[in-house]
């Protein structure tokens, strides 16, 4: 059983590992015209270059997951409405949020498709250096891990930045320099995080998703992943750490350019930028969060016949 597992994750990882290293060592070579080939500045700006290739393929899936996400948060008053209705049937409920989504063409899981498709990849990193790391020529013989050779794992495994070894982790090393700069990136890791999550929840979202079931899995995603980072973090060779910082940083400004140029109706960040609009003479964009009822005409009142006599009405028909 295990066998056949292990071949199957083997099967799925063998072809990142190859696209992994590719974009790793084309980096490093471009960088190895202007920088000492083996220095650790030159692969940690390579898996730098490497964290921006992928972040910038995954551009078109980080746009569907914005509209899927503005989606979330402006459905949520229909959301508490169906709830509502029908909180006494469950499956009654998850058929009329089902037909809802579908709708209004919004996935609630697109907004981890980005996290998720990114672990693999960071995974096949994780195991490059980690393998580099340990690779002993005399024991292990030739390396083979994608397109990275013998050659490339000793440098990689060797170089070394501001007195720490790009391979090594926080547990596994005893250099001082390597336990302030891991230690220095996963707070920046954290920090990132943690300040994404909650410019998102501060700035981006309509008052009425604040307090949804979306807004308890943002809450939820604002505390854990931090933490998360900084207990995984400890484990991840100074490499890695790299591509996740330079990750997170990239999430940050994307999503602060996003808020910033196209928030969500009825936001704080929404109001920011019609302020900015009107003060630069632009033509300011209304909030179709706060766009009047226009209430149907009323049907005119029909007017009630005067009290009359018989004898007045016999008299009036006469004429």
């Amino acid at each position: 059983m295990f066998g056949f597992l292990g071949d199957i994750g083997s099967a799925i990882m063998t072809p990142l590992y190859y696209a992994v290293s590719a974009v790793l060592l084309a980096w490093h070579k471009i960088l190895s015209t202007v920088l000492p080939e083996g220095s650790g500045w030159t692969w940690a700006l390579a898996i730098v270059g490497l964290t921006v290739t992928i972040r910038a393929l995954l551009i078109p899936l980080f746009v569907k997951q914005i509209k899927s996400s503005r989606n979330m948060q402006l459905l949520q008053p229909q959301i508490k409405e169906l709830q509502k209705k029908y909180g006494h049937d469950r499956e009654r409920l998850t058929q009329e949020q089902m037909k809802l989504w579908k709708d209004t063409g919004t996935n609630p899981f697109a907004s981890c498709l980005p996290l998720i498709l990114q672990m693999p990849i960071f995974f096949a990193l994780f195991r490059v250096i980690d393998h580099a790391a340990k690779y002993d020529p005399i024991k292990d013989g030739e390396f083979h891990k994608g397109f990275m050779t013998s050659a490339d794992a000793t440098s990689l495994s060797s170089a070394k930045m501001l007195g720490a070894q790009i391979a090594d982790t926080f547990v596994n090393s005893t250099a001082t320099e390597t336990k302030i700069l891991t230690m220095s990136l996963v707070i920046i890791m954290c920090i990132t995080q943690f300040t994404t999550q909650r410019q998102l929840m501060s700035k981006n979202m309509p008052a009425d998703a604040m307090t949804g079931q979306y807004a308890q899995q943002q809450k939820l995603l604002l505390y854990i992943l931090p933490v998360v980072f900084a207990v995984g973090g400890v484990a991840f060779p100074l490499g890695v750490l790299f591509y996740w910082t330079t990750s997170n940083l990239w999430t940050m400004g994307q999503q602060l350019f996003v808020i910033r140029n196209n928030p969500v109706p009825g936001t704080p960040a929404f109001k920011a930028k019609q302020e900015r609009d009107q003060k630069h003479g632009k033509t300011v964009a209304p909030d179709p969060s706060k766009a009047a009822v226009v209430e149907a005409p009323k049907p005119p009142v029909r007017q009630q016949p005067k009290n009359q006599a018989r004898s007045q009405r016999k008299k009036g028909g006469k004429k």
